[in-house]
């Protein structure tokens, strides 16, 4: 398989999470304990079949932002999940994908890097973008308002993600993301015997299996995909095709489970995305350069 086909697959199998988690009959922590204790799981087996190995001292190296980073994706599923139950896929999609733009406004401070005029544009862009979007469903149910506001946190706590894994240092992947699943479930795992406890033998089989689904094809064929792919890709190709995922959220949203739209809505999504699509082109010029 081609690294392009690769990465294709697996911006498609993102773009289609909502699915899954709308309608698993579970707490959003307990859906991310098992996605996170699944996919690891299934990365584990394949990291084992192809015999290789960690590396104890890489990984102690690497232990405050291994952590930090495995919190913070706590975060980010619990928040997303969220925003799938209250809120349409699109509008979760959406939100979700302000990360990008709040990764541009944060790598000055963070990252230290330098502030483009452009970049600032963009950002403007994006949110006029997101303004539309919030301002279409705030005159509808408070729950598509919220599902929103959720969508916007886990797009915060994908951000620490970002920004932390740019600190963790001769980590191969799929190691890197083998420990942060496997950590982020037993953050997962501890938050939920403090609170309500475990649910699922308490659902339908429906739900087991859309469970089981979400955890093998998102956490495990998807990121093994994406990685896969990552290595054979230059960061412009990488930058065009991410846009699939966000996508595919608004094709099975409107096209396949019949949530509308509206015009203002729709507006909104163009700027959005057009805005971080063209600053992750910028970006990737600026770096090939």
């Amino acid at each position: 398989m081609s690294g392009k086909l690769s990465f294709i697959l697996s911006m498609v199998i993102f773009g289609a999470v909502g699915v899954f988690a709308k309608y698993i009959k579970l707490p959003s922590s307990e859906i991310a304990f098992w996605m996170s204790l699944i996919g690891a799981c299934f990365l584990l087996l394949m990291f084992f079949y192809k015999k290789e190995r960690f590396t104890k001292t890489t990984v102690l190296q690497n232990k405050w932002p291994l952590v930090l980073s495995s919190l913070a994706l706590c975060g980010n599923w619990i928040f997303l999940f969220q925003a799938y139950k209250e809120t349409t896929i699109a509008n979760a999609a959406l939100s979700y994908y302000f990360a990008p733009v709040l990764v541009i406004c944060l790598s000055p401070i963070v990252l230290k890097e330098k502030i483009v005029v452009r970049k600032i544009f963009y950002v403007c862009v994006a949110l006029v973008g997101l303004f539309f979007i919030v301002q279409s469903q705030t005159t509808e149910t408070s729950g598509h308002y919220i599902g929103i506001i959720y969508g916007l946190i886990a797009a915060c706590f994908y951000t620490i993600v970002t920004f932390t894994n740019k600190y963790i240092r001769g980590l191969k992947e799929p190691n890197n993301t083998i420990i942060q699943l496997a950590l982020a479930a037993l953050f997962l795992a501890i938050y939920l015997f403090g609170t309500n406890g475990f649910q699922i033998v308490q659902i339908d089989i429906k739900s087991i299996s859309l469970l089981i689904a979400l955890g093998i094809v998102h956490a495990g064929i998807g990121f093994y995909l994406f990685f896969f792919g990552m290595r054979h890709l230059k960061g412009q190709s990488i930058a065009i095709l991410s846009y699939i995922d966000p996508l595919t959220s608004l094709v099975i949203s409107t096209m396949i489970l019949g949530e509308k739209m509206t015009a203002l809505q729709i507006l909104g999504a163009i700027l959005l995305l057009g805005a971080t699509f063209l600053s992750e082109i910028d970006k990737t010029k600026r770096i090939s350069q």
